[in-house]
C-alpha cells in the first residue's frame, strides 16, 4: 500500500493508496487547505438492471391456450406447470396410433402362422382339408410329373411360397415399429404442450391469455429468477482494457440516486460488429434497491485517458442549497465565501473529488453550518 504525507499550511494529510484520510488533529480544525490527488479518468455508461436468469416460453405445437398458472409477479417453485395448450387432437391421434399398433401385431401373428404352415404342410390349405387330404396326395404325384415334363419346379415353388410368407412377417414387424414411433412422436408433442418452471422465479410478463390460438414459435410467457439482480451494460471496445473479471466498480441506481458497488461476473467473448461494444454483466449485492428493468449507471475506468489531479475535500465541507452543493472558501479578503462546486467520485472513506469550482491549495471552512451563523473573518 502506498503511504505518503502531504504537509499543507501546517495541516498533515495522510494518503493511503492515493485517497486522502484526514488526521484527528485536522478534523478538529475549522480551516483546511485543499489537497489534490491523482484520480483516474472514468466514463459513466448507462445500463439496465436484469435478473440473473430469465426465459421466454414459446409454443412448440399449434393449438389453443388452455391454462396459465398465475399473473405477473407470482412466485413458483421449480417444476411447477406454468402454461398448457389444449391436447384433445393429440389424444385422438394417440388412440388411432394404438389401434394401428394392435392391427400390426395381429398381422404379425397371422403371418407367423402362415409361415409355419408353409414349412410343415407345404401343399396344405382349405382345398386339401375339404378333400380329406386327397388333394395333398394328388399333388405329391402330379408335382413330380410336372417337373419331369417341364411344367414347373416343385422346389422353387416351395421356396417362393416360404419367402412370400416370410416377407409378410417382416412387413408386419415394420408396421409395428412405425406404429410405436408414431405413439412416441405424439407423446413428445403432448409433453411440449406444457411449460414448467426450470428454476424458482416469478412470472414477469404474460404474452397470451387463456383461449388464445397459438402457432409454433409464438412467445407465450416470460419467467425470471429475481433472487439476484445484475446490471447489463454495453461497454465500448476501447474501454475494455479497464474491465476485468471480479473487478468492483461503482454503480448508480435510478432509485433515489443510490450508489453501490457492483462486481463484474460475465464478459461476453465477442463484440457487437455494428456498435463495436462488448456486453458486460455486473452483480449487485443482495438487498440492492430497485428491480429488473430499471436504469443504472456504471463507472468504468478509462486507462487510455490521462490521470487528472483533482482537489479533494471532506464530505463535511459540503453545504447543500437544494440540490446544489457548495463549499465555504476563504476569499482574498480573508472572508468566508460560499462557492458552488461540481462533485465527482468519492475518495477514500470521507473524501470527495471536486470537478470544478475549487482549486488545490485554497483554504476551506469545514463546518459550514457554523459559518452561516458567523459574520467574522477567519483570522
Amino acid at each position: 500500500m502506498l503511504i505518503r504525507k502531504i504537509a499543507l499550511a501546517g495541516v498533515v494529510t495522510v494518503v493511503l493508496g492515493g485517497a486522502p484520510v484526514w488526521s484527528q488533529d485536522s478534523v478538529q480544525s475549522s480551516i483546511r487547505t485543499v489537497p489534490s490527488i491523482a484520480v483516474p479518468a472514468t466514463v459513466s455508461l448507462g445500463g439496465t438492471v436484469v435478473p440473473i436468469r430469465d426465459v421466454t416460453f414459446a409454443a412448440q405445437i399449434p393449438g389453443r391456450v388452455e391454462s396459465i398458472a398465475g399473473e405477473e409477479g407470482e412466485f413458483f417453485e421449480e417444476g411447477a406447470e406454468l402454461i398448457a395448450i389444449n391436447i384433445d387432437n393429440l389424444l385422438a391421434k394417440r388412440r388411432a396410433a394404438w389401434a394401428n399398433l394392435a392391427n400390426a401385431e395381429a398381422s404379425l401373428r397371422n403371418a407367423g402362422v402362415q409361415y409355419s404352415r408353409e414349412i410343415i404342410s407345404p401343399y396344405g390349405g382349405e382345398a386339401n382339408d375339404s378333400m380329406g387330404g386327397l388333394g395333398s396326395m394328388m399333388k405329391s404325384f402330379t408335382n413330380p410329373m410336372q417337373g419331369f415334363m417341364g411344367g414347373s419346379t416343385p422346389g422353387m415353388d416351395r421356396y417362393a411360397q416360404r419367402y412370400q410368407q416370410g416377407t409378410r412377417i417382416e412387413q408386419a414387424r415394420g408396421q409395428i415399429t412405425a406404429a410405436r414411433a408414431s405413439i412416441e412422436e405424439i407423446d413428445s408433442s403432448i409433453r411440449d404442450a406444457k411449460s414448467v418452471a426450470p428454476f424458482k422465479g416469478v412470472i414477469t410478463k404474460k404474452l397470451v391469455e387463456v383461449g388464445d390460438p397459438v402457432q409454433p414459435g409464438q412467445p407465450l410467457l416470460k419467467f425470471a429468477d429475481m433472487s439476484q439482480l445484475q446490471i447489463k451494460v454495453e461497454v465500448p471496445a476501447r474501454l475494455m482494457p479497464g474491465v476485468t473479471m471480479g473487478q468492483v466498480v461503482q454503480a448508480r441506481l435510478d432509485v433515489g440516486d443510490v450508489e453501490i458497488p457492483a462486481r463484474v461476473v460475465q464478459i461476453f467473448p465477442v463484440a457487437d460488429p455494428d456498435r463495436h461494444t462488448v456486453t458486460v454483466k455486473l452483480e449487485l449485492p443482495q438487498g440492492a434497491p430497485g428491480g429488473a428493468g430499471m436504469y443504472a449507471e456504471v463507472m468504468i475506468n478509462d486507462i487510455n485517458a490521462k490521470v487528472r489531479e483533482l482537489p479533494v475535500v471532506p464530505k463535511d465541507a459540503l453545504v447543500w442549497r437544494g440540490s446544489l452543493p457548495g463549499i465555504y472558501v476563504m476569499n482574498a479578503n480573508k472572508k468566508r465565501e460560499l462557492r458552488l462546486v461540481r462533485t465527482g467520485d468519492e475518495v477514500g472513506a470521507d473524501g470527495i473529488a471536486i470537478l470544478s469550482g475549487l482549486k488545490a491549495g485554497e483554504q476551506i471552512y469545514i463546518k459550514g453550518a457554523d459559518a452561516e451563523k458567523s459574520n467574522s473573518s477567519w483570522n
